[in-house]
């Protein structure tokens, strides 16, 4: 009953609200289709905060919040940056990592909630040029992602614990807090924005974050978005730009929010949310930024099948690396993006451009589709393979055109009983993480 209420919910939230509103649904189509095609990101959390690396005063939890989390005054804190030099980096070697895991776009931290920038602003000292690197990591990064087709985008964070205008101040500060000016400060973060969209060629994405704070309202949220689009009009905005954003479920509550998609973090939804653009977020292990003390690492059979899920819902994968202060990737990161890639090489077509499942439930796996003209390819994840070696699918009504096993495109045999197809496999599994079997019907299905 729990289950069934809260899809319930979802469904009637989806009617009343989504992050597409209906007004604006058909202006933003063509801006969301790369996005929507893509359904596969990169996310990189990098920052001053990968120089202790999780680690401070004998406690080993922390990561990109390490600043609250250790409650570190900001004149320490600010010490990181002559300690940040990460010689190793190579942008063309992070987005060619990026492109063989089969990512079409990456995220990077332009500036996290700890208020440093990574790339070179005109407006504050505690940028990427005042560390003894001295180099624009987001316009080699850039650079890299246009030679590679790969979309460029930026998380910037609303909420700054540096700046001496942002309020409110952490509840553990002594900072001062009587000449602080909190619209200054926005205007701060629109200078610096301006710079982000203006100065690095066109930006996929603006991927905003810490809304929550009291000091940031509704009417600031709709003011930030306006004026980020005036900035490039394509430019695809998340919804916490605004404060409509429902906890780490993500999506958006009923009401004139702005932003064109949701953003679950470290979940995925129950069921799909037709006519809602979303994304989940998810680390690899259990921290955003570098903790060299974190090995709870998810294992690259459970990310692939995750990616699947989550593209059997009609929604984006945003998959998260925290790079080391040196600017190499954990090796247990790029471990799993280079086995997300081996699988994407033979099956991405059943990711790119596909569309949710038109099945509310397959107890061997999921369903992603495509409509081709006047027909429909189904693609079949299977997660666990059938002992008796046959696939039993849903019947559409529609009429079966043939079945393949798709890492080679041969057919395979088929037969309908009743309201069911049945789909011969053979008997060893063609691939150990999701192998995927191909049904082609005519017509749409409904």
């Amino acid at each position: 009953m729990k289950k069934f209420l809260t899809t319930l919910f979802i469904f009637l939230l989806v009617l009343t609200s989504g992050c597409v509103n209906d007004g604006e649904k058909s202006k933003g189509d063509d801006r969301m289709e790369w996005w929507r095609d893509a359904r596969f990101g990169m996310f990189i959390h990098w920052g001053l905060y990968a120089v202790p690396a999780g680690e401070w005063e004998g406690t080993t939890n922390h990561a990109e919040w390490i600043r609250t989390t250790a409650q570190i005054p900001l004149e320490t804190y600010e010490g990181f940056v002559e300690q940040f030099n990460p010689v190793e980096f190579d942008a063309g070697e992070w987005v060619k990592m990026a492109k063989n895991a089969g990512m079409k776009y990456i995220v990077i931290t332009s500036k996290h909630h700890d208020g440093f920038c990574l790339f070179d602003s005109e407006y504050t000292d505690f940028d990427i040029m005042s560390t003894p690197f001295k180099r624009d990591i987001m316009k080699e990064l850039s650079e890299a992602c246009k030679e590679e087709g790969i979309e460029i985008c930026w998380y910037h964070s609303i909420m700054d614990w540096h700046h001496p205008d942002y309020l409110p101040r952490r509840d553990w500060e002594d900072r001062p807090t009587e000449k602080a000016d909190f619209d200054r400060y926005v205007s701060y973060m629109k200078n610096q924005l301006a710079e982000l969209v203006g100065d690095y060629g066109r930006i996929g994405v603006l991927w905003f974050d810490g809304e929550w704070e009291d000091t940031w309202t509704h009417e600031r949220g709709v003011d930030l978005y306006n004026y980020v689009r005036g900035l490039q009009e394509d430019i695809i905005i998340n919804n916490r730009v605004d404060k409509g954003r429902q906890g780490m479920q993500g999506l958006t509550k009923e009401g004139e929010y702005k932003g064109d998609f949701g953003t679950p973090e470290q979940e995925i939804p129950d069921t799909g949310l037709p006519g809602v653009d979303w994304e989940t977020c998810m680390t690899m292990n259990k921290h955003w930024g570098y903790n060299k003390y974190d090995d709870n690492w998810k294992s690259a059979e459970d990310l692939v099948q995750k990616l699947v899920d989550i593209a059997s819902k009609g929604g984006n994968f945003l998959l998260n690396v925290g790079p080391k202060a040196d600017g190499t990737f954990p090796r247990e990161s790029i471990e799993r993006l280079e086995a997300i890639g081996d699988w994407m090489a033979i099956y991405g077509e059943s990711i790119y451009g596909t569309s949710a499942s038109p099945f509310t439930d397959l107890e061997w796996g999921r369903c992603t589709r495509k409509e081709s003209g006047k027909n429909t390819r189904l693609y079949l994840h299977v997660f666990d393979w059938p002992e008796n070696n046959e696939l039993v699918v849903p019947g559409t009504g529609n009429k079966v055109k043939a079945a393949y096993i798709m890492d080679d495109m041969v057919k395979t045999s088929y037969e309908k009983q009743d309201d069911k197809i049945i789909i011969d496999l053979p008997e060893e599994a063609p691939d150990e993480y999701c192998p995927v079997i191909i049904l082609d019907v005519k017509g749409r299905i409904e």
